[in-house]
């Protein structure tokens, strides 16, 4: 079914918890590009070293990419088979970034203390300057599934329905 998959959208929409519900359903490896640039210290690898981590992770036969980095998605989409977008209103996102403040999680070397000022701004800006650049992107690659989301509603039938057909694999 799935072998290579990327899971994009703005930041809060939820692409890391959609990512580890769809690895534990498919059992694909999951990479998280904020775990890739970012340091335990809150900084970020060079460029080179992070284009050089995703390469080798591309050039694997499975895999779940988790995460925008507008300037790889061009790349990751060439080589995936499936794109999953979790285009979610915005108070959608807010809401979802506000709400991981303060916990530890998996696809983040550190935990937030807040919600800054500047990553808030980046997601108030992602509808009208990221987004119709990715819809752009996608109208390139008719070849791959893709798969949108409005609503988080949408996403977690989805994952139920998925999780049903594997089960009775």
């Amino acid at each position: 079914m799935f072998k290579k998959i990327i899971v994009i959208g703005s930041p809060g929409a939820g692409k890391s918890t959609f990512s580890r519900r769809l690895r534990d359903i498919t059992g694909l490896p999951l990479y998280h590009l904020d775990m890739i640039n970012h340091k335990p210290d809150r900084t970020t690898v060079t460029r080179e070293e992070f284009d050089s981590r995703l390469d080798e992770i591309l050039r694997t036969d499975k895999w779940i990419i988790d995460g925008n980095y507008q300037r790889t998605i061009e790349t990751r989409m060439e080589k995936c088979d499936t794109v999953f977008l979790l285009d979610f209103p915005l108070d959608v996102c807010l809401a979802g970034a506000a709400s991981r403040v303060g916990k530890k999680r998996e696809d983040m070397p550190w935990v937030e203390n807040e919600l800054d000022e500047e990553f808030r701004q980046w997601i108030v800006d992602f509808p009208k300057e990221k987004l119709p650049e990715i819809y752009r992107m996608l109208d390139n690659y008719s070849d791959k599934n893709v798969i949108i989301f409005k609503s988080r509603q949408e996403a977690d039938e989805y994952l139920q329905k998925l999780e049903k057909e594997y089960r009775n694999d």
